[in-house]
């Protein structure tokens, strides 16, 4: 992304920016940091009170071709930098592939659909994961991409939005009058649904797992022809567990069949898993358009962020800049 030449502090326009999740937070950064006067209202109690809190926060632009098209790659390679200059806690240690034994076929497939891997064997596996030494033959390592905790780095933007002199106001009720602001950034997720006809909810789950017994330095993603899932490594031996995106608009709980097939994967990946603790579950729908690939939209003197799928912390920081360019007229 070009660099923007900034206004002075206070000079620039009024803007309300619905929605404290990843493209909510991130959009105000973005403003902000282009002299856009700035205010958040969050309808929750907190930042990412929607599905960015149970986000897996891996910045992995060619893992995802495994199931995105090229232009999800391609737009989302300045993320690690921009997250990089924003947030602190981004861990650059690459995305490891893994398949059990009997399905190590999903392997090379994986790896036709993706690039910027290295295919590397027992050794190299022992080398970047001692804790999984032994444990597989084969794995693909894409080692130019990272993770964030999504819940760090959400407080490390809204801390950085003040600094910048915007503001964040919780517990604000939907449809609240945006009144006396130049531009409106509304963020706001699944919770537009009705304003966006062509949106749909996209299932999500996730585990939060403590586990002192393993020590994994990056994410691991498991690969099964029915339940991939992948394992992001967090402080304190904290473990993010997650299912790929399930074509559901069912928000309820985690079934028991979800939770035995999460579980038996991580416990497949390495027995130790067996006497984690479960600290979380989660679930929650992700808004999708139709190519599930994130737009910005403009009405007038609203513009809209949404669709963002799987890609919240890919793609976030692209179309933020995209909506600065809109208020501010690039």
């Amino acid at each position: 992304m070009a660099a923007q030449t900034a206004l002075p502090p206070g000079m620039g326009p009024s803007v309300l920016v619905r929605g404290a999740g990843v493209s909510g937070l991130t959009a105000a950064v973005t403003l902000a940091e282009r002299g856009a006067r700035v205010h958040v209202h969050e309808s929750g109690p907190r930042v990412g009170s929607g599905a960015s809190w149970k986000a897996g926060g891996m910045l992995a632009p060619w893992c995802e071709a495994e199931s995105a098209t090229t232009e999800v790659t391609e737009q989302s390679l300045s993320s690690l930098g921009w997250w990089d200059a924003h947030v602190p806690g981004v861990v650059r240690n690459g995305t490891l592939v893994l398949a059990p034994a009997r399905d190590v076929g999903e392997i090379a497939r994986f790896g036709r659909r993706t690039s910027h891997f290295t295919t590397i064997g027992e050794d190299e596996i022992a080398a970047l994961e001692p804790d999984l030494a032994d444990r597989f033959s084969r794995a693909l390592f894409f080692a130019g991409e990272g993770h964030v905790d999504p819940r760090r780095a959400l407080a490390a933007l809204a801390d950085r939005l003040v600094r910048l002199g915007g503001r964040i106001s919780f517990n604000v009720p939907v449809g609240t009058p945006a009144d006396g602001y130049d531009w409106v950034v509304s963020c706001t997720g699944i919770a537009a649904r009705e304003q966006m006809a062509d949106m749909r909810g996209v299932r999500g789950e996730m585990l939060l797992l403590r586990c002192p017994d393993i020590g994994l330095r990056r994410p691991v993603r498991m690969l099964h022809p029915r339940i991939p899932i992948y394992i992001v490594p967090r402080a304190d031996h904290v473990y993010m567990v997650g299912a790929t995106m399930i074509e559901s608009e069912n928000a309820g709980p985690m079934t028991l069949r979800s939770m035995v097939e999460m579980l038996g994967a991580v416990y497949a990946l390495h027995p130790a898993f067996g006497e984690a603790e479960i600290l979380e579950t989660g679930t929650g729908l992700r808004p999708s358009y139709p190519d599930n690939m994130p737009a910005v939209r403009r009405e007038g003197r609203h513009i809209h962020i949404n669709g963002m799928y799987r890609h919240g912390f890919l793609l976030s920081p692209v179309r933020a800049a995209e909506a600065a360019d809109i208020v501010f007229g690039a």
